[in-house]
């Protein structure tokens, strides 16, 4: 049986982990933090990705856990509304689609729970050194000791530390696309029910929504700018930052701002993509946003990451143990599907894209194709 090491407990490492369990092969997820990751925005499973959670058995779950959303305010600077709308959100698009709207945190949840008795999961390390031959890769760790595995597959998100080991630093790979965001959770301090609100203005602005049977908020602070290298300062720093550009904001700006600084699951981050020639390395091999992120403006990371675990398990499965084969297949059949995906979050720069197009790409791959 060959041995697999992937390194993220994500969204792309857990459905992964599962489905190479189906095709024989004997997983091993690492995940650098203590436990699956909470906090985080509403993911969308669309399309394709659909298909693939259905596999998996976890489709009714995925629905008893998709937001709740009646409709959207959009607002000017003063906190008037201009526009609103009962069919569709800009989260999640049109209101009455079958695509599934929920919570990172809840479908990390399903999907480790689903996979964690098909896999050895290994949280609190993480990859330092890859060394491999013609008979294996062998794996350093920041804490546990060195292990040699057939495979080694880089699930571990946009920063991916197996993409730098086996490819080479990030910056040849990442595209900046012009724009930063903060995301964070709150108490309901608003009062929304079921609804959201959207405010711009000027190059900056946020969306509001509840969660938890609207106990809670979730809330996207955005703004535009070229690359802060948002990953080099920690989390106090980060909000500083995000304070500064968002202070000019006025409407409940300052309670937003208020809430940021006491949120516990603060997110910060430069919109980017990965753009990549190959995908592959000898034996490593890249999924999800370590190999083609497309960035939260696409709203297409979740389905990618999902469909990219299918297609890359199933390669494998039917190559037999030949690596090279499974990954070449994997990305002659992935490549088309995440071009037109990315292209989503560039369409129409500071806001959605066309329907039409969003229909086009989360449904340009067949899992059976």
């Amino acid at each position: 049986m060959k041995t697999m090491l992937i390194s993220g407990a994500g969204i792309a490492g857990s459905a992964l982990a599962y489905w190479l369990r189906q095709h024989g092969f004997a997983p091993t997820v690492v995940e650098h933090a203590p436990g699956p990751r909470s906090g985080g925005q509403a993911v969308d499973i669309r399309g394709a990705a659909l298909d693939a959670v259905e596999r998996m058995g976890l489709l009714d779950g995925a629905r008893a856990h998709r937001t709740r959303m009646r409709g959207m305010s959009v607002l000017d600077g003063d906190g008037k509304e201009i526009h609103r709308s009962t069919e569709t959100t800009f989260s999640s698009g049109r209101l009455d689609s079958d695509d599934i709207e929920l919570l990172r945190e809840d479908l990390v949840r399903i999907l480790h729970e689903r996979a964690s008795s098909k896999a050895e999961f290994v949280f609190g390390d993480s990859v330092t050194a890859l060394d491999q031959d013609e008979d294996g890769i062998r794996v350093a760790f920041e804490h546990s000791r060195p292990r040699t595995f057939d495979l080694v597959v880089g699930a571990d998100g946009l920063h991916s530390a197996v993409r730098r080991l086996a490819f080479g630093p990030e910056e040849q790979f990442a595209r900046h696309l012009g724009m930063h965001l903060a995301i964070f959770s709150a108490d309901n301090f608003l009062a929304l029910e079921d609804w959201q609100l959207w405010l711009r203005d000027g190059e900056a602005g946020y969306g509001i929504y509840p969660v938890r049977d609207n106990s809670e908020l979730r809330i996207t602070f955005g703004f535009a700018a070229e690359p802060l290298f948002a990953g080099q300062r920690d989390a106090e720093q980060q909000k500083k930052l995000v304070a500064g550009r968002m202070a000019a904001l006025r409407w409940e700006t300052p309670r937003l701002l208020k809430a940021m600084r006491n949120a516990p699951d603060f997110y910060f981050d430069a919109m980017m993509q990965i753009r990549m020639d190959r995908w592959s390395q000898g034996r490593v091999v890249l999924l999800g946003d370590a190999a083609y992120c497309a960035s939260p403006l696409s709203g297409q990371g979740t389905s990618l990451a999902l469909v990219g675990a299918y297609v890359l398990a199933d390669a494998l499965g039917r190559a037999g143990g030949d690596h090279l084969t499974a990954f070449a297949s994997y990305e002659g059949r992935m490549r088309s599907f995440v071009e037109l995906n990315q292209a989503l979050a560039t369409e129409n720069p500071g806001g959605p894209a066309a329907e039409a197009s969003v229909e086009r790409a989360k449904n340009a791959i067949a899992l059976d194709g």
